[in-house]
């Protein structure tokens, strides 16, 4: 099993595998058949109490690293992880898909980090 993560306006490639969006908004500008999902699953995104303070933060880059914490925390806590990590156990490969353009700082990049720190294998970011 590996997971990876790739923006969602990106084209759809068999090398992708299992391919799960991960935001709790869909992505504007995208059609069902572009994004080419197999799943679906917003309860791995962040709260949208947090989503929506991390989106209205006028320094995201300041921000981050509490943002990511909390993030981290919520993940701790969220029965969607099980689920995921049970992809990962069933496919060779996961691809997170996300719709934001910051490709180093986004909740996917800390949901990556924490399937790492739970064991799974994770490919290189960035």
């Amino acid at each position: 099993m590996a997971f990876t993560l790739k923006r969602v306006y990106e084209p759809a490639e068999s090398s992708d595998g299992f391919r799960v969006l991960v935001d709790r908004l869909w992505p504007r500008g995208i059609s069902k058949e572009h994004a080419a999902l197999d799943l679906w699953d917003k309860d791995l995104a962040p709260s949208p109490g947090l989503r929506a303070e991390w989106h209205h933060a006028t320094d995201r880059e300041g921000t981050f690293d509490a943002f990511a914490a909390r993030y981290r925390a919520e993940l701790d806590d969220n029965p969607a992880t099980g689920g995921l990590l049970a992809l990962g156990r069933e496919h060779d490969r996961v691809t997170l898909l996300y719709g934001l353009r910051d490709e180093h700082r986004n909740h996917v990049v800390v949901l990556l980090e924490w399937l790492r720190a739970h064991g799974a294998e994770v490919e290189s970011v960035g």
